[in-house]
C-alpha cells in the first residue's frame, strides 16, 4: 500500500483550472444539499428527524389525531410536508432538525459513546460546542484507537455507513511492537479465522520498507476490534492504531483532538457512495 493511499489520493486536476473547478463543484453540491433540505418529507420522518419520536411512534401520533399541519389535524399516513409548513404536536411547533456532519480526529483515551459514567471524556464532549443539534458517532473506535470519526444526526446515512452489507472501506496505520514478517503478512492477506469470523483484508503492506513494524491495512469488516484481533492472534502487540481513512474521508489538515464540518461537496459524495 503506497504512502499516498494512507494519506488520501490527490485529484489529478490541472493547477490553473483547479480553483475554478472546485468552486463550481462546491456551488453545485451546495445547491443539491439545499434542495434536499427543502424537499418534501413524509410526516412521520419529519417528526422523527425533529427528535419528537421514532417513525413508528409518529405513525401512532398521526393516527390518533395529535399532529396538526397548517392549523388542520391530520390523520392520514403518508402525507408529505416541508420545512415551510406549520407542524404542531400538543400545540407546540415542531421544527425539523438541521442535519449536521462533523469529522473528528479522535485522540487516545476518549471513548466513542454518547454517555459513559466511567469515562473521563467521550467524543461527544469534544464536539459539544460545535452545534445545537444532537449528533452521534457513526460506528466505534475503541478507547486506545485514534483517527477519523464521523458524527451526525443523519440516521439514514448512519445506517448505510455502519451496516455490514455496505462494506465501507477503512484504512488503518498500525504501529507494532516488532517487525511484521513476510510470512505473517501473507497469512493475514490469505484470510484468518478469528473465532466465528473469517477475515480477509483488502490490502496490507509496510508503510515504510525501512521500518517493518509500521503497517498499513485496508479492511471493510466492521467487527469489533478487528485490526487488533488480527495482529494479536499472531503474537504481535499494537503500540498505536490510527484510522486514517473512512468511507472516502481522511484526516488531512485535521489535528488530533480537533473537528470540522464536512463541506457540501464531501456530504454529496458521501451520500452518493452510500445510497447507490
Amino acid at each position: 500500500m503506497e504512502r499516498e493511499k494512507l494519506r488520501g489520493k490527490k485529484q489529478n486536476i490541472p493547477r490553473k483550472n483547479q480553483a475554478f473547478n472546485k468552486k463550481k463543484s462546491e456551488r453545485s453540491d451546495s445547491e443539491n444539499v439545499s434542495a434536499e433540505w427543502n424537499a418534501p418529507l413524509r410526516l412521520n420522518k419529519y417528526l422523527s428527524n425533529s427528535g419528537v419520536c421514532s417513525r413508528r411512534e409518529a405513525d401512532e401520533l398521526i393516527k390518533s389525531g395529535q399532529i396538526s399541519v397548517n392549523g388542520k389535524v391530520v390523520t392520514e399516513l403518508g402525507i408529505k410536508v416541508s420545512p415551510k409548513d406549520d407542524i404542531k404536536y400538543k400545540g407546540k411547533k415542531v421544527s425539523r432538525e438541521k442535519t449536521v456532519y462533523i469529522l473528528l480526529n479522535k485522540p487516545k483515551d476518549v471513548v466513542t459513546t454518547v454517555r459513559d459514567k466511567h469515562a473521563d471524556k467521550t467524543v461527544i464532549d469534544l464536539v459539544k460546542n460545535a452545534c445545537p443539534e444532537r449528533v452521534y458517532p457513526v460506528g466505534r473506535l475503541d478507547k486506545n484507537t485514534t483517527g477519523i470519526l464521523l458524527l451526525t444526526n443523519d440516521g439514514e446515512l448512519t445506517k448505510q455507513l455502519t451496516h455490514p452489507s455496505y462494506k465501507k472501506k477503512k484504512i488503518y496505520h498500525v504501529h507494532l511492537d516488532k517487525n511484521l514478517t513476510k510470512g505473517d503478512m501473507i497469512k493475514i492477506m490469505d484470510g484468518m479465522q478469528l473465532e466465528e469470523d473469517f477475515i480477509v483484508p483488502d490490502a496490507i503492506s509496510y508503510v515504510d520498507e525501512t521500518d517493518k513494524a509500521q503497517i498499513g491495512i485496508e479492511i471493510h469488516s466492521g467487527q469489533n476490534r478487528i485490526v487488533r484481533r488480527i495482529f494479536e492472534s499472531l503474537g504481535y502487540k499494537i503500540k498505536k492504531l490510527d484510522r486514517v481513512y473512512f468511507a472516502g474521508l481522511t484526516k488531512k489538515n485535521l489535528p488530533r483532538g480537533k473537528y470540522r464540518f464536512l463541506t457540501p461537496s464531501e456530504i454529496s459524495i458521501l451520500k452518493r457512495k452510500s445510497f447507490k
